[in-house]
C-alpha cells in the first residue's frame, strides 16, 4: 500500500525522519480499524526503510487522539463490509489484534519512535503514545489513562500514583505527566512539531545499529521484569471490566452518546475542579 492510498493517516519523510500523522481531526483522531491498519502499515514501512532513522507520530488538528472509534460513519461502514464476530469471542479477538498485537509490534520497532501529543490523549490515545519510545507534549495536552486493553499505566509511573489516578478517573495534564515521568518534554503548542522533529533529526543522525541495540537493551530490561507478560495477562481483566459496565449494579450512569462512562466521569471531575478552582 503506497502512502498515497492512506485514507486516515498521512506519511511524510523529512530527510531521515518519518512523520506519521493521525488524520481524522473532525473526529479528534478517533482510532478506527482502518486507521490502526494504516498506522501498522506505515510503521512497518518506516521500520524497514534504511533511509529512515527515527519516526515521529503526531495527530492532525487540536487533539492527538480522543480514543477508540465508537461509531463514526466510516467505522460503521467498515464493520458492515468486514463484520466483527459477535459476543466475547469477537470482542476479545478485535481488542487483542488492534490494541495488544499492534502496540507490542510498534513498541518493538527497530527505530526510535517519538509521540508528539497535543490536546486530548484519551484511553486508546494513551495506548499508542505509550507504545512509542519518547513522549513529547504540548502544554495543552490532557492524558486520560484507564484499565484499558494495553495496560501500560503502572509501568509509566509509580504504582501508588497509578492507583491514585485510576481510582479517581481523572485527567493528567502535560506538566503532571512530565513530573510522573510519562512525558519527556513539554513545549508550547506552537512549538511541538518543531521540537519533536528537531529531536528526531538529531536521533536519526546517529548510527542505526547502535540505536537498535540501545532500544533492544531497554526493552529487554522491561521484559525481564515482566512487561510483555503483564500486558498480555492484564488484557482479560480489561474485558471483564468492560463487560461489567452492562451489569445491573454498575455504579456509573451511562452517558448519552458514545462516550464511555469512565471518560464522562473524568470530564465531570475536571469540570468540577475548574469550577471550584
Amino acid at each position: 500500500m503506497p502512502a498515497s492510498d492512506y485514507k486516515q493517516i498521512t506519511y511524510e519523510q523529512h530527510d531521515r525522519v518519518a512523520r506519521i500523522v493521525l488524520n481524522r481531526p473532525r473526529y479528534r483522531n478517533a482510532q478506527s480499524r482502518i486507521l490502526l491498519e494504516e498506522l501498522d502499515h506505515a510503521f512497518s514501512y518506516a521500520g524497514e526503510d534504511d533511509g529512515i532513522g527515527a519516526i515521529v507520530l503526531a495527530g492532525a488538528g487540536d487533539h492527538f487522539s480522543a480514543g477508540h472509534d465508537l461509531g463514526t460513519p466510516e467505522e460503521m461502514e467498515d464493520r458492515v463490509e468486514r463484520p466483527i464476530e459477535e459476543g466475547l469471542r469477537g470482542k476479545y479477538r478485535r481488542g487483542f489484534d488492534q490494541n495488544i498485537d499492534k502496540s507490542l509490534r510498534w513498541r518493538n520497532l527497530p527505530k526510535p519512535t517519538i509521540a508528539a501529543v497535543q490536546g486530548y490523549c484519551i484511553f486508546a490515545g494513551w495506548i499508542i503514545s505509550s507504545a512509542m519510545d519518547v513522549v513529547f507534549a504540548a502544554e495543552d495536552a490532557m492524558f486520560l489513562p484507564a484499565n484499558f486493553q494495553y495496560f501500560s499505566v503502572p509501568w509509566e509511573m509509580h504504582h501508588r500514583k497509578a492507583r491514585e489516578i485510576l481510582f479517581e478517573s481523572r485527567f493528567v495534564d502535560a506538566h503532571e505527566a512530565l513530573e510522573l515521568g510519562y512525558v519527556n518534554r513539554v513545549f508550547p503548542k506552537e512549538r511541538l512539531e518543531e521540537g519533536s522533529m528537531a529531536y528526531a533529526a538529531r536521533v536519526a543522525a546517529n548510527d542505526p545499529f547502535q540505536l537498535r541495540m540501545i532500544k533492544l537493551a531497554i526493552n529487554q530490561m522491561q521484559d525481564a521484569q515482566g512487561f510483555t507478560q503483564h500486558i498480555q495477562g492484564a488484557f482479560p481483566l480489561y474485558n471483564l471490566s468492560s463487560i461489567g459496565e452492562s451489569d445491573p449494579g454498575y455504579a456509573l450512569q451511562k452517558p448519552d452518546g458514545r462516550r464511555r462512562p469512565m471518560v464522562q466521569r473524568a470530564f465531570d471531575n475536571y469540570e468540577a475542579r475548574q469550577k471550584n478552582g
